[in-house]
């Protein structure tokens, strides 16, 4: 017979959560460790509702679901950024050295995404409730920090792997992306914008300028999705904790489908009928063929994450990675569809989605149980005896 009377029992995770709570030194201790990653929680948040008001095929009460899970990420958005002023502002030295890490580094671009994902969807949604010209006067402040944010990430991070980290022929991870990736989707969120913008050179700098966020981002997208690729054949898989993270290479895909389509789509609003006509075609030339890599390499993510779960894939806030990107390609898919007409396209969309919502659920279930069920997201980190 098998006794357990010398192995004590586990803590409930009820127990364990007041425990950690409890053992803080002052309540402020809770943003002591907070990291830039958090952001992805509300980019995979707002992508949710993003999409479910572009969905080429719409259900009833799809829109009121989008504007609540918008509302959701706009709270979340505030307390976030203002939990990260605290930790700035309490917690400098730990805050100072992020950008030395070689991985958290690289997700300084997730409060960039969120700012935009969130203002995105404040003139896509949010415009029923607060009415169209606060939508728009919110839009323009998130989108135009949400862009200088971008262009700064997309400059100092790759500057700080060129001279100041420690990276090696297998360091590249998908996560390299998320710096550079800000631009791509300012230049969609930004077309958005083109219907309210003054016409004229106001309306043209914005247009043309979103074409250059477009290239800036697809480039340096380009050249990391080569040595991600690379170290997957050279260096295998490698560690579990990292697999979520190959599902970022959709969001530079997914992201510049939706940019191109979005612009061409406006491109009317600014330029001749002619050029119009030429950049709308250029979305569905440039779209057609990267939505064919998205689906092959939505397929190779798909099986090593499968192939990762049956052996061990613990949780971390590296989960959100199956969310945004995902949400990318819905809207990107999306955007094809409407200026298509192909229904497999529109159906197509709808899958993606509703693998989006799946995986959202599932990562936003874990994150609230491991940050106030048992508080171990967000537990300072302790020295072990």
């Amino acid at each position: 017979m098998t006794t357990t009377a010398s192995r004590p029992a586990a803590p409930a995770p009820q127990k364990q959560a007041r425990r950690i709570f409890r053992d803080l030194e002052h309540p402020r201790e809770i943003v002591s460790n907070l990291t830039p990653n958090w952001f992805a929680s509300i980019m995979g948040t707002g992508i949710v509702a993003n999409v479910a008001a572009s969905l080429p095929l719409q259900f009833p009460g799809l829109r009121v679901f989008g504007t609540v899970i918008w509302a959701i990420a706009s709270i979340g958005l505030v307390a976030l950024t203002f939990a990260t002023v605290m930790h700035w502002a309490l917690y400098r030295e730990t805050a100072k050295k992020h950008h030395l890490n070689p991985v958290i580094s690289h997700f300084y671009g997730a409060p960039a995404m969120a700012f935009l994902t969130v203002g995105a969807g404040t003139i896509l949604l949010g415009k029923d409730v607060i009415g169209l010209p606060a939508a728009i006067g919110i839009d323009w402040v998130l989108w135009s920090l949400g862009t200088a944010m971008g262009l700064v990430t997309a400059i100092a991070v790759p500057f700080l792997t060129f001279t100041r980290h420690d990276s090696k022929p297998d360091s590249a991870f998908g996560g390299w992306l998320m710096p550079i990736v800000p631009p791509m989707v300012s230049a969609s969120t930004g077309a958005l914008l083109l219907p309210y913008t003054p016409a004229g050179q106001a309306r043209e700098t914005l247009f043309w300028s979103c074409y250059a966020l477009f290239g800036l981002a697809l480039v340096a997208s380009l050249i990391v999705i080569t040595l991600i690729w690379s170290r997957l054949t050279q260096h295998k898989v490698g560690g579990a904790a990292m697999v979520p993270t190959l599902w970022i290479v959709l969001g530079p895909l997914g992201q510049s489908i939706t940019a191109v389509n979005l612009l061409g789509g406006n491109a009317h609003l600014v330029v001749a009928p002619a050029l119009a006509t030429m950049l709308l075609t250029f979305g569905l030339i440039y779209g057609i063929p990267v939505l064919g890599f998205a689906l092959i390499w939505t397929a190779l993510a798909l099986m090593i994450t499968i192939r990762t779960a049956l052996e061990k894939l613990p949780f971390s806030l590296t989960w959100w990675s199956f969310t945004f990107p995902v949400g990318t390609c819905v809207t990107g898919l999306s955007g094809l569809a409407l200026h298509t007409g192909l229904v497999a396209l529109q159906v197509l969309a709808c899958i993606y989605y509703a693998g989006l919502l799946a995986a959202w659920i599932t990562v936003a279930i874990r994150t609230f149980h491991g940050s106030v069920i048992r508080g171990t997201l967000l537990a300072p980190p302790r020295a072990t005896a």
